[in-house]
């Protein structure tokens, strides 16, 4: 039967003679996309963000190094000795041009030796990536230690005041990535016409020019992340979102459905470690180096690494890679469009098959339908921004709990009071007279830290515990040698429970709980959208409570056995697994009862842009806002991270709290399905053209016809 959209022309869809064997293959297929997606993408994910952060080994880091050669010839000796291939040296004879290779971003980082007893110098450029910056000088400093060589630091090119976290560059070029990709393939579904090359290079042109404003607007003058670079901010911005745009609608030309796929993979899982802003390429793979030189997130985030940090320079290689991916896609695109007019001259133009993003019972109008298309990416990117982004950008400790340990209480309330003079409110000090009992608090995560005074030695103690955060056990370790060196003592760093060399960063248990959170949004996405024939709740729960069985074993798999991530735990990481997941699929099932796709917005909002910051797996909960303080015993991504910790380090001891807080969310969620069912009934078929109200369906000659005035004029 053919009906007109007003928008989309002549619009077919199936009728009642349609091949029974025909409709039998469609549903087993479209049965099998609800499945293979979110597989595929969540395998991606992980596995991909596993890959590279779950124990960043240093290789071939390019160091250039100036000074006498006796001196130059052991420092290599030493750095080579203690870190076999971690560095490759570069041996210079002008002290100035290491500098300025530093600042070029050929090298990660410049040593010069002085001679004597001057100190070296240690050159980095901490706007190149704050993490590679740490990593040169945690290879040499220590080095030159043990030759008895004193180094100091200079940083060529620091971050700016307000992004001491080093992320403002990377979140700004992956939402202005997101403006690209995102809204191709909603056009795909919702109105496949719009994509014609005619149509979309003006029209995504057009969006470019509002998003790269927008992007810059609310990264620079609102969270103040950076300051000025207005014009060539949004310029290289609207380059980005263009050139995505245009790739992403050539995925779509070969891939269909499954361009987002291609995209979610070569921009964001490949992409976003290629780029060096998250950490070091030198600590990951190989094929990473060669990846940054031609994918676009490495583009964007360098050039305006560049253009903030840089004074443009070294811009212009990273802008034509930009350039060629557009004009490489456009052809590709014409290419493929007069090749297929060529072998099928009659082939029919692409049919909408989503007349509808936000649940509604009716297809959108034309001007709605556009709308919601647009104001998913724009609330997806401010969602972003105002949430992860926010929350890393100054990350500032705040009322971190930390035990100070002296031989008598009073003694310990002396020192905290004489410390806290000094900190304000960087720490929350609590005096304990017992090494024992703070050392238990350490263990039981109750505090971060614990500070034991000397008693009858020069040698305080701190009692750190790396696994349940390495970023706060960092810091503290750091802000503590400060303090023991101030009053002249010692200090021993006692880890009370490190973490697996295959988890040195400390990020698997984020990395599976994200994929548990993925695994559950995605699954019912995917089934609303692709099977609605399945949603009836009394035919979609086994259909979760079986993804929910499959999903965390896969993880376990990709996080063990295939990348390396960890050892054992399955039966208690499964038992977790299948919790969160169906868990976490109940609490998007509410949201596409009620909003259809744009249930993804509330989802991920909650479950990871809200969670994320909240879970402390990326960054302690105590150097972000106090709100994800607060969510961090609320949310379901927090809950997941702390079980996976207490599950790897310490004997499943909270696994039942957490599961509880995970359950509960679960058990609403289902609760609330059971009363929306009965108040709006599940729609079983998808919407197509032919439930339009009557006047959506009128063609366009019809419509002129009711158009044209009793005298015949129109």
């Amino acid at each position: 039967m053919a009906t007109t959209d007003p928008d989309e022309g002549p619009v077919t869809t199936p009728t009642s003679e349609a091949d029974p064997a025909s409709d039998k293959r469609e549903a087993i297929g479209r049965l099998v996309a609800v499945f293979l997606f979110p597989l595929l993408m969540v395998s991606m994910m992980v596995g991909g963000s596993l890959l590279t952060s779950h124990n960043p080994t240093p290789h071939d880091l390019p160091i250039a190094v100036v000074g006498p050669q006796a001196q130059t010839d052991q420092l290599i000796a030493a750095v080579n000795a203690a870190e076999p291939g971690a560095v490759d040296f570069e041996v210079m004879s002008d002290a100035a041009e290491g500098q300025q290779l530093v600042v070029d971003r050929e090298v990660a980082g410049a040593v010069t030796l002085e001679g004597g007893e001057e100190p070296a110098k240690i050159y980095t450029a901490g706007a190149a990536g704050p993490s590679q910056a740490s990593l040169v000088q945690s290879l040499v400093a220590p080095q030159l230690l043990a030759l008895g060589v004193d180094s100091q630091v200079v940083d060529l090119a620091p971050l700016g005041k307000h992004d001491t976290g080093g992320v403002a560059v990377l979140f700004l070029a992956s939402a202005f990535i997101m403006a690209g990709y995102m809204p191709m393939s909603l056009l795909l579904s919702a109105s496949p016409k719009t994509l014609r090359i005619r149509r979309i290079v003006p029209l995504l042109a057009g969006w470019a020019a509002v998003m790269a404003p927008l992007v810059w607007f609310i990264v620079g003058p609102l969270l103040g992340a950076f300051d000025g670079h207005a014009l060539p901010v949004i310029a290289v911005g609207w380059l980005s979102i263009f050139a995505v745009g245009l790739v992403q609608v050539f995925l779509t030309r070969i891939l269909g459905p499954l361009a987002s796929l291609a995209a979610v993979l070569f921009i964001s899982v490949l992409g976003t470690p290629a780029s060096g802003l998250t950490s070091s390429i030198h600590t990951m793979p190989d094929v990473y180096a060669t990846l940054q030189q031609f994918l676009p997130t490495p583009a964007t985030g360098q050039a305006l690494a560049a253009i903030i940090y840089f004074d443009g320079n070294g811009v212009w290689p990273h802008l034509a890679v930009l350039v060629v991916g557009a004009l490489a896609a456009f052809t590709a695109i014409v290419t493929v469009d007069v090749l297929r007019a060529r072998r099928n001259p009659e082939r029919p133009a692409p049919e909408p098959t989503m007349f509808s993003l936000t649940g509604g019972s009716k297809p959108h109008s034309v001007r709605g339908k556009y709308v919601a298309i647009a104001m998913f990416p724009i609330i997806m990117i401010v969602m972003l921004l105002s949430t992860i982004l926010a929350s890393l950008y100054q990350p500032s400790p705040k009322d971190m709990p930390i035990a100070v340990v002296a031989a008598t209480t009073g003694q310990a309330q002396q020192a905290v009071a004489g410390l806290q003079q000094n900190m304000g409110e960087l720490f929350d000090l609590r005096a304990v007279d017992s090494p024992d009992t703070a050392i238990e608090q350490v263990r039981s995560r109750d505090v971060v830290a614990a500070y034991i005074l000397p008693v009858d030695t020069a040698e305080a103690h701190l009692a750190i515990n790396q696994a349940a955060g390495v970023s706060q056990a960092n810091l503290v370790q750091s802000i503590f040698g400060q303090v023991a060196a101030g009053q002249n003592v010692h200090l021993a760093v006692d880890d009370i429970a490190p973490v697996d060399a295959r988890d040195s960063a400390g990020s698997v248990s984020m990395g599976i709980a994200q994929g548990w959170m993925m695994a559950g949004i995605l699954i019912v996405i995917v089934a609303a959208n692709a099977a609605p024939a399945i949603m009836k709740l009394r035919t979609l729960l086994p259909i979760l409570g079986g993804w929910a069985l499959f999903a965390p074993a896969l993880l376990w798999l990709i996080a063990g056995p295939m990348v390396g991530a960890l050892s054992g735990h399955f039966p208690p990481l499964y038992g977790a697994g299948v919790v969160a997941v169906f868990c976490t699929s109940m609490f998007t099932l509410v949201f596409t009862r009620l909003l259809g796709l744009y249930a993804v917005i509330p989802a991920v909002g909650i479950l990871v842009f809200l969670g994320m910051p909240a879970s402390g797996g990326a960054l302690s909960i105590y150097l972000t806002p106090e709100i994800f303080r607060f969510l961090h015993g609320f949310l379901p991504m927090p809950a997941a991270v702390e079980s996976i910790r207490s599950i790897l380090y310490f004997g499943s001891d909270t696994v039942g709290d957490q599961l509880t807080t995970i359950a509960i969310w679960g058990a609403v969620s289902l609760a609330v399905v059971i009363i929306v069912d009965k108040i709006k009934p599940v729609r079983t078929t998808p919407l197509t053209a032919d439930d339009a109200d009557p006047v959506m369906q009128l063609t366009l000659s019809e419509v002129a016809a009711a158009t044209v005035k009793r005298d015949g004029t129109p």
